[in-house]
C-alpha cells in the first residue's frame, strides 16, 4: 500500500467491525435498518419493503394507504407497492406475530455516495471552510444513512449492524459526507423533492473491496487475495499477530523515550540545548537523522494579560504522523495519523500572562516526520470573535530526539481485502430502489492504474447487475491535484488513473466531475468539497433529470487530427467557446513525436478547437493536457467555469 494511504494499526482496528457471522434473526418479523424512521425511498419506481420473519410466516405491511401480504420463505419476505410521486411523510406499519412501525417515511430520490475518504471526509473537517453553513442548515428533506466501517469476507450480508436516518440540521451535519451534503443540497434546491444519500464510503479503499467475488473472477490475483479470509480463523490469527506487532511496537517506544520519562510535557523545561528546527518544514530535509520513533518539539511565546484572559485554538496544520500536544504542560490533543487537520481548542485558564510554552510529542512511523508545508500555524483567540487575535507560530522552534524506533510491521487492513466492502457495505443496499450512485475513489488504486479502467469499468457494470435497476446512472469526480507541482512534462501514477476514469466515459449514463482545480499540493483531502458535490449534482441534473441541454462538464475531447506539423483538438462541452482562466496562454499542454518524449507546446484557441504545435516535434503523434500529478495553473474552461479534464490522446495521421 502507497505509504500516503497507511494508517497505524491500532486505529484501523477500533474501526473495523467483523460481520462475518452476522445474519438477521428471524424469531419475530423484522426490518432492515434502511427502513427505520425517517427513510427516504425511491419516488417513480415501485417500492420494495422487506424484512425477515419465522419461515412461513404471515406477513402484513401497510404503506401510503395500501396494504400488501406475504408468507416468509427461506426467513425472507418482500412485497411492491405500486410507485408514487415524491411526497410524505407516510407511516410503514408491517404486522406479523409482532408488529413494527416506521414513521416519517419520504418519497425522494435515493442516492448511493460510495469510494474512500474523499467521499467520507464529514462536514466537520471542513467547517472552517464553509463558516456558518452547519449552523445555518435546516433542510428536512435532505437526509443521510451512514454506514460505519465494516468488512465481510464469506459473501453478501443481508442487513447493517449500525446506521440510522438523519437529517440535514445543525445538531446531525458535522457527520454527513462533505461532498454528499453539498450534492444532495444542491439537487434539493433544484428539484424541491426530498434527497436521500446513503453513505457508504470507506477511506483508503482500493476499487476491487468494493466488487462482489463474481466480478472479480477476471482478475485471479485479486480471489486469490481474498480466499484465504474466508477462513475465520486466518482472520482472527491476522488480527492478532498485527495487534501483538503494533502493541510491542508502540509499548517499546513509550518504555525508550526518554521524553515521557523526564517529564519534557512541563512548562518549565530548559530546552535551550536542543537542536533547532524551522516549522513548517521535515525533519530529515533540515539535516536531522531522524526517521521512525519519537521526537519532542518545543516553543516559547509571551502573551499579555488580555490576551492570556482569552479563548484560544491551536492551529497546527499537519503534522507527519502522530502528534500529542502540550500547553503550558496540559494535554490540549493528538492525533494518531498524519491527514486530519491539527486545531486544537484551549480551554479557559490553560493560556497565562507571560511565557507560554508549547511541547509536541511526535510519532513518526514513515520515515518522514514533520510539519507539513503550506498550512497553517497559528494561535488564534477569541476566533469566533471579530475581534479575533492571530500569533504566529512558523519560524523556529527546538527539537530533541526521544526515541529511535525500527520501522513498523506491515499489517493488514481487512476492509481492504477484495470484495470485503460490497460484502458488508454495499449488498444490504441492494433491495433499494435508487436514482444513482455518486462515486469518489482512485487514490488508492494511483500505483496500478493501467489495470484500474477495466477494473472501474467493470465495478460499474458490476453494480448496476446487482441492483437490477438497468443502467443506473454512475457519477463520479475524477482524482484531484495533488503532490508537488513539476516545471516540465513528465510521466504521472496520478494522471493516468485519471485518463482511466476519463475513458470510461464510454460507459453509457456515466458522467465525471473534474477536480483538478479544487485540489492542495500537500494534502490528499482537500478542503473545497462544494465544488465536487456542485459539479457531481451537475452530471446529475443532465444524466439522471432530464436536463439535456444542461453544460454540466467542462470541455469535452472529441476529435484529435494531425495538419502538418500542428495538430487540431475539438472539445464538445465548450457552451460559447473555451476559455482561458486568466487569460494568456494556455497551460500544461504537451506534444511529442513517436518517442513520446513530451515537449511543452504552443496553443492558439479557435472557439472549440485548440492548434497545438512545436518547433521540436515536426511528425507529432502524441498530445497531453494537464499531465501531472498535480498540473498547477492548467487553465483551460468552458464558457461555464468548468475545467477540461486532462488527457492523453495519440494522433492520427
Amino acid at each position: 500500500m502507497n505509504n500516503i494511504l497507511r494508517f497505524p494499526v491500532r486505529f484501523l482496528l477500533l474501526l473495523s467491525v467483523s460481520l462475518a457471522a452476522f445474519s438477521p434473526a428471524y424469531a419475530d418479523v423484522t426490518l432492515p435498518r434502511l427502513l427505520s424512521d425517517g427513510a427516504i425511498l425511491q419516488r417513480d419506481k415501485p417500492i420494495t419493503i422487506w424484512g425477515w420473519a419465522h419461515e412461513g410466516e404471515q406477513v402484513t405491511v401497510s404503506f401510503a394507504g395500501k396494504e400488501q401480504s406475504t408468507t416468509a420463505q427461506a426467513g425472507r419476505w418482500q412485497v411492491t407497492f405500486p410507485a408514487r410521486k415524491a411526497g410524505g411523510p407516510y407511516e410503514l406499519t408491517v404486522t406479523g406475530k409482532n408488529t413494527l412501525t416506521r414513521k416519517d417515511i419520504l418519497l425522494g430520490d435515493v442516492w448511493i455516495a460510495a469510494g474512500q475518504s474523499n467521499m467520507e471526509l464529514p462536514l466537520r473537517r471542513v467547517k472552517y471552510q464553509y463558516p456558518g453553513v452547519i449552523e445555518a442548515t435546516r433542510l428536512s428533506q435532505v437526509r443521510e444513512f451512514n454506514v460505519p466501517v465494516a468488512y465481510a469476507f464469506k459473501g453478501p450480508l443481508a442487513d447493517y449492524t449500525q446506521g440510522e436516518w438523519k437529517t440535514a440540521t445543525p445538531e446531525n451535519l458535522p457527520g454527513f459526507s462533505a461532498v454528499g451534503f453539498f450534492f444532495a443540497k444542491q439537487l434539493h434546491r433544484v428539484t424541491r423533492v426530498p434527497i436521500a444519500v446513503v453513505t457508504l464510503p470507506v477511506g483508503g479503499s482500493p476499487a476491487e473491496a468494493w466488487m462482489s467475488e463474481a466480478a472479480l473472477k477476471k482478475y485471479p490475483h485479486y480471489v486469490e487475495q481474498l480466499t484465504p479470509f474466508k477462513d475465520d480463523v486466518h482472520v482472527q490469527t491476522t488480527i492478532a499477530k498485527d495487534k501483538a506487532n503494533n502493541d510491542k511496537w508502540y509499548g517499546d517506544l513509550t518504555a525508550a523515550d526518554i521524553g515521557l520519562q523526564n517529564n519534557w510535557s512541563q512548562s518549565e523545561l530548559d530546552a535551550s540545548s536542543w537542536n533547532n528546527l524551522q516549522v513548517p518544514g521535515f525533519f530529515k530535509e533540515q539535516g536531522s537523522d531522524f526517521t521512525n520513533g519519537s521526537v519532542w518539539v518545543r516553543k516559547e511565546l509571551v502573551l499579555s494579560p488580555p490576551q492570556a484572559a482569552k479563548a484560544g485554538t491551536l492551529w497546527l496544520g499537519a503534522i507527519v504522523d502522530g502528534d500529542q500536544v502540550f500547553v503550558n504542560g496540559q494535554a490540549v490533543g493528538q492525533t494518531g495519523y498524519q491527514y486530519p487537520p491539527r486545531i486544537y481548542s484551549l480551554p479557559a485558564g490553560v493560556l497565562k500572562a507571560g511565557k507560554n510554552t508549547i511541547a509536541i510529542r511526535i510519532t513518526s512511523y514513515t520515515g518522514n516526520a514533520g510539519f507539513v508545508k503550506d498550512k497553517r500555524y497559528e494561535l488564534v483567540l477569541d476566533e469566533a470573535l471579530p475581534t479575533m487575535e492571530s500569533i504566529p507560530l512558523a519560524g523556529e522552534w527546538k527539537y530533541q530526539i526521544a526515541a529511535n524506533a525500527p520501522a513498523m510491521q506491515p499489517t493488514t487492513t481487512l476492509h481492504y481485502i477484495p470484495s470485503s466492502l460490497f460484502n458488508a457495505k454495499l449488498a444490504p443496499a441492494l433491495p433499494l430502489q435508487i436514482k444513482g450512485v455518486i462515486w469518489y475513489q482512485g487514490e488508492s488504486n494511483v500505483a496500478r492504474a493501467a489495470e484500474y479502467k477495466n477494473l472501474f469499468s467493470d465495478l460499474i457494470v458490476d453494480w448496476r447487475a446487482q441492483f437490477k435497476q438497468g443502467d443506473i446512472p454512475f457519477i463520479y469526480a475524477q482524482l484531484a491535484n495533488f503532490l508537488p507541482a513539476k516545471p516540465e512534462p513528465g510521466e504521472s501514477g496520478w494522471a493516468e488513473l485519471r485518463e482511466a476514469q476519463r475513458q470510461t466515459l464510454a460507459l453509457k449514463n456515466t458522467a465525471m466531475a473534474v477536480a483538478i482545480d479544487v485540489g492542495e499540493w500537500n494534502d490528499i483531502h482537500p478542503l473545497n468539497k462544494q465544488s465536487v458535490g456542485d459539479r457531481l449534482a451537475l452530471g446529475a441534473l443532465k444524466l439522471a433529470y432530464g436536463k439535456k441541454r444542461l453544460l454540466a462538464s467542462g470541455p469535452t475531447l472529441q476529435k484529435v487530427e494531425r495538419k502538418g506539423n500542428t495538430v487540431e483538438l475539438s472539445f464538445s462541452d465548450t457552451g460559447k467557446g473555451l476559455r482561458v482562466l486568466g487569460g494568456g496562454d494556455v497551460k500544461h499542454m504537451a506534444i511529442a513525436g513517436a518517442d513520446k518524449q513530451f515537449v511543452w507546446a504552443k496553443v492558439q484557441v479557435k472557439k472549440d478547437k485548440l492548434v497545438v504545435s512545436a518547433n521540436a516535434v515536426p511528425e507529432p503523434k502524441w498530445v497531453r493536457y494537464a499531465w501531472a500529478d498535480n498540473p498547477e495553473g492548467a487553465n483551460l474552461y468552458n464558457s461555464a467555469g468548468l475545467p477540461a479534464s486532462p488527457f492523453e490522446a495519440h494522433v492520427s495521421d
